[in-house]
């Protein structure tokens, strides 16, 4: 996924979601409805990830430094699970002690057309957005399930303003049928209900996020055909033998580490050796261009079970 294809779901996300927030906190000023108020907290939220996920690229994008060799790509991750925090911290939990709150003290929700009204607008706003999420994260999704999609991303802009956008349209459904049933059965405690009822939608979202999020963040390798592909790649070469040893990891969406032990055959001198070195440095390169960085290390498969082996400890002394 391009990065200016995540911006264009994040400007989109980042533009809906404020004009969303203003028109929903003066909304639940006037009628008093705890299930808009909610709603108002998570569209602030939401504005807010967005900023931080936009900070998180920018930070991402930093060349490498001496203090930091493989550049600044794992910021990215950092700060979308830093998103998950606050959608749990601050959405779910605010609007979970809200919808406590009105349960135990209901108090009848006024002028609710101007709910009505608002959360009409807020979902065909909300649904742009979710679109334009939604599109840019099929292009990324391929033939895979939508489940195994997500799972195997390693973007998460795109994932998390896609799950984002989901829990709102969920939200905004529940907010609409919370205000209706408590002013169509005279039951206002419903409404503090639906609060609760969206606190736990944003709970939810936010613990899926944060998993996500820290698998990236502790070092996640390349998906199983993109390995399985590289593998095929260093096999081919005439003078490898075998490879003792290949790791991945991603630093980024679009940077990927490469450390491969490989044992070399026999009869190859060293300036041969050197050059399937380099030859298979621009192959991997050239047909994955998320590689950015490749370590070759040349090893005997013995020696490099007899590096392999976990040292043994010295005896206690006595």
């Amino acid at each position: 996924m391009s990065a200016h294809g995540s911006k264009t779901v994040i400007f989109a996300a980042l533009a809906g979601n404020s004009a969303i927030a203003v028109t929903k906190f003066i909304a639940a000023a006037y009628t008093g409805s705890a299930a808009m108020l909610s709603e108002a907290i998570h569209s602030l939220v939401d504005t807010g990830n967005q900023g931080l996920i936009l900070y998180g690229m920018k930070r991402a994008s930093k060349p490498a430094t001496t203090d930091h060799p493989f550049g600044h790509g794992l910021q990215l991750y950092f700060w979308a699970f830093v998103v998950a925090v606050l959608i749990f911290g601050l959405g779910a939990g605010v609007s979970i002690l809200h919808g406590i709150s009105k349960i135990h003290d209901p108090s009848p929700v006024e002028n609710a057309w101007v709910n009505y009204l608002i959360l009409g607008l807020a979902i065909l706003f909300e649904t742009g957005s979710w679109l334009v999420a939604l599109r840019e994260f099929k292009a990324e999704k391929g033939h895979r399930s939508w489940f195994a999609a997500v799972r195997s991303s390693k973007d998460p802009t795109i994932f998390t303003v896609l799950f984002e956008d989901t829990a709102a349209l969920l939200g905004l459904v529940v907010a609409l049928i919370g205000v209706y049933l408590s002013e169509t059965l005279h039951m206002p405690v419903l409404d503090g209900v639906a609060s609760l009822v969206i606190g736990l939608i944003l709970a939810v979202t936010a613990m899926f996020l944060a998993y996500e999020c820290q698998s990236l963040l502790t070092g996640e390798g390349v998906a199983p055909e993109a390995r399985e592909s590289m593998r095929a790649l260093i096999v081919e070469e005439d003078g490898v033998e075998r490879i003792n040893e290949f790791l991945t990891m991603h630093f980024g969406p679009d940077e990927v580490l490469v450390a491969v032990s490989l044992d070399f055959k026999d009869n190859l001198k060293a300036s041969d050796v050197e050059k399937t070195v380099s030859r298979l440095e621009a192959r991997l390169k050239a047909v994955h261009p998320e590689v950015y960085r490749v370590f070759i290390e040349a090893q005997s498969f013995e020696g490099h079970k007899r590096a392999s082996k976990p040292l043994d400890k010295a005896p206690a002394d006595a």
